[in-house]
């Protein structure tokens, strides 16, 4: 039986970092911020906290998958303590930092899984802490973990991992506030999606590669947010006149929706942007997509509040 709970920790202990680690770097390229300032690392100052961020995430994944590799025969004996031994003391060191982050910081969450971690430190998370780095520490000296047989030897192990994971979840705080998330949608004109993720997005469209030929400059003169929209503006030459093209970009994850106009500076009238030539034996590429309809009269008629738009080349998340 104990050699049994001691086998259950390696796997159990490998999803957990990698689910760590993953929960992180998932919210670093959504947000674009590694969120240095997010648990223990925000006992140090500024200037470190980015790189400590980025080394505790890169261990964290690299211990994962060295439990999982050396969990067998591969890298059996030494190596595979190693690790075991690292997951023991990374555990540790976490539990002592968090210890110092609640008294000094408590305010501030643990961040050991992203944005699911923001609740202050409290007894749970160190308690839990300290359990993981005992069920690291256990695993040393184990031998090459085989594969269980079907019956009572499948059914033992999987009854110890359904209590630990039992008590796991009773000792995360990030368990209620997954579940909050899952029975929630945000509303579009609520999502924070930063400027730069929204231009990335841009610059990846049809859009941008139809009209980047007559774009003069790839920084924005302006980017402003209305509700669930951020557009852009950037100047261009069109038939020797000074234009200036507008991206309207639906503020969401992946594909967002985008409209285009073409406008004068000098008029504000929109430019007609005329078909492109027809390929030889393409018939269905006689006349080229029209803007969306109402979309141009948009702009030019309804001018962007003052709290929406912003003199900043690229805007925070308002």
């Amino acid at each position: 039986m104990l050699t049994a709970i001691r086998e259950v920790q390696i796997p159990l202990i490998a999803a957990l970092v990698l689910g760590a680690c993953s929960t992180k770097v998932l919210r670093t390229l959504r947000t674009w911020s590694i969120a240095e300032g997010l648990g223990p690392t925000a006992l140090f100052p500024l200037r470190l906290q980015k790189p400590l961020a980025v080394t505790f995430c890169g261990i964290e994944g690299g211990l994962g998958v060295g439990l999982i590799l050396t969990a067998g025969r591969i890298g059996h004996g030494a190596p595979a303590d190693c690790i075991r031994l690292g997951a023991g003391l990374m555990f540790l060191v976490a539990t002592c930092a968090l210890l110092e982050l609640r008294a000094t910081r408590p305010d501030v969450g643990c961040g050991c899984f992203g944005d699911f971690s923001t609740a202050p430190v409290s007894g749970r998370t160190l308690a839990r802490s300290a359990l993981l780095a005992a069920a690291a520490l256990s695993t040393l000296g184990l031998p090459a973990i085989s594969q269980p047989k079907l019956g009572a030897e499948t059914t033992t192990l999987l009854i110890i991992m359904l209590i630990e994971l039992i008590v796991l979840g009773a000792l995360s705080p990030e368990l209620s506030e997954a579940l909050v998330r899952l029975g929630y949608s945000e509303p579009c004109e609520l999502r924070a999606v930063p400027a730069e993720r929204t231009l990335a997005a841009l610059r990846r469209s049809k859009h941008w590669r139809r009209y980047a030929r007559i774009i003069t400059s790839d920084t924005p003169t302006d980017v402003w947010r209305e509700l669930c929209w951020r557009y852009a503006v950037f100047p261009a030459q069109y038939q020797g006149r000074n234009t200036d093209v507008i991206f309207a970009v639906f503020l969401q994850q992946h594909r967002p929706a985008i409209h285009v106009a073409l406008v004068d500076v000098a008029t504000g009238e929109p430019v007609t942007w005329p078909p492109p030539p027809p390929r030889p034996g393409d018939r269905s590429r006689r006349t080229a997509p029209r803007l969306a309809p109402g979309f141009v009269p948009r702009f030019l008629t309804a001018a962007p509040s003052a709290a929406a738009r912003t003199d900043m080349p690229f805007s925070s998340d308002l």
